[in-house]
């Protein structure tokens, strides 16, 4: 299925180099194209790693596999098969990962437990084993690769590919970030990204990157939504090889932690819009501003109340100001709301108030900001201090057609 870039689409960046990730792609043909399928990361020893993941009931063998390894905090590889998810597959789907894990770990005198497999595409078929045997002998001898090759290798859907980086100063070193992503559909927080990665040359403690994952996941991942469903696949993995020489961070206290800390929410939250610029049929990047809440996780609730609403994503879609709709999503949140002291806006531009429509309403700047790619829905609760930032996209005829025709 050849898809048109999306309107919305970013070039993809130059990325640094991070010493101690080797980067290799190849073609396993898991399915009938004509590209690379297979990425592989080779990590250098000593690398930490921390993960965050779908909380699917659903989920694959590879999330059920990574949260066990991310616990044990070392890494020496990474696969990502494109193409086939390998979920709701059994026994034949988990046997097909832990063959990976264990062809990877001979090749590198590991643990297989170091080896993290991911996988993405069509669910209900057994990844094949004898293509997964091929395509990873075919990585481990190839060329390395740039990072574009790498993001491109993962897409399923997705109409770019999509990278981000940031740097930060640790004790007067400078460590270096680079992220790569793929997600077009099945995107909601819950935690909420599709297969993200993330590569820093920064020594860090294992389980203190884990914390400032999940932390910055908690505002960007699990802030995106494109249709409303949560993958059964969904990761987010960081890997911190620690050849930067700086002195490890460990804890808040350390000596460059918030510098650190900063660029990695910098990268996690440009991966994390980028995913909805690329939204199956997406014409316009939504931001949905809760402000007023009772607490910030009650304005995030909120946020993606409205952000999920097919109808407002519709009217967004069309152009339409109509504002009941966001009020309507507001109050089907079952959240503290109070209809008087509700205010929705769009764009900077107030179309009601406390509770009711301003009497001098001018439709005509709030139409004009719909006609734009990037739109803004502010909504205030008037009740408390809680505030939250939510990104979607619109609702278009685009993503019937994508997802109609996906297996084909």
């Amino acid at each position: 299925m050849d898809l048109e870039p999306s309107p919305l689409a970013r070039p993809f960046p130059e990325l640094p180099h991070v010493e101690g990730v080797t980067l290799r792609v190849a073609r396993a043909h898991y399915k009938k194209w004509d590209r690379a399928d297979l990425t592989f990361a080779e990590l250098d020893e000593g690398t930490s790693v921390a993960g965050v993941f779908t909380k699917s009931a659903c989920a694959s063998s590879e999330v059920e596999l990574g949260r066990e390894q991310v616990r044990l905090g070392q890494a020496r590889a990474l696969i990502v098969n494109a193409g086939n998810s390998n979920a709701f597959t059994g026994m034949r789907g988990r046997e097909a990962v832990e063959q990976i894990m264990a062809q990877v770990a001979e090749a590198l005198a590991c643990e297989p437990s170091e080896v993290f497999v991911s996988s993405t595409g069509v669910i209900g078929v057994p990844l094949p084993k004898d293509k997964a045997r091929e395509g990873v002998a075919a990585a481990l001898q190839a060329i390395p690769c740039d990072w574009e090759e790498a993001a491109s290798a993962i897409g399923t859907t997705d109409t770019f590919t999509k990278g981000a980086s940031s740097s930060a100063m640790i004790s007067g070193q400078r460590v270096e970030l680079a992220g790569i992503i793929k997600g077009s559909g099945m995107i909601a927080p819950d935690m909420a990204t599709m297969l993200g990665y993330i590569f820093t040359d920064a020594a860090v403690d294992p389980a203190f990157l884990q914390e400032m994952l999940t932390k910055a996941n908690d505002s960007t991942f699990s802030c995106i939504t494109v249709d409303g469903d949560t993958s059964t696949s969904d990761t987010v993995l960081a890997f911190a090889t620690g050849k930067a020489g700086n002195q490890p961070i460990a804890s808040w206290e350390d000596t460059g932690a918030d510098a650190f800390y900063a660029a990695l929410l910098s990268v996690c939250r440009d991966l994390a819009h980028l995913v909805v610029r690329d939204g199956e049929g997406a014409q316009k990047f939504i931001e949905v501003a809760v402000t007023g809440a009772d607490s910030d996780e009650s304005a995030r609730r909120v946020g993606l109340a409205v952000a999920n609403s097919p109808l407002v994503k519709t009217a967004i879609a069309g152009g339409d100001a109509n504002w009941g709709r966001v009020v309507m999503a507001v109050g089907k949140a079952g959240e503290p709301a109070d209809r008087d002291r509700l205010s929705i806006g769009f764009g900077g531009t107030w179309a009601a108030r406390d509770g009711q429509p301003l009497p001098d309403y001018d439709e005509a700047p709030v139409a004009k900001h719909l006609e734009g790619q990037e739109i803004r829905i502010d909504v205030d609760l008037g009740l408390g201090d809680g505030r939250a930032t939510v990104w979607t996209c619109d609702l278009t005829h685009g993503y019937i057609a994508i997802n109609a025709d996906y297996r084909s």
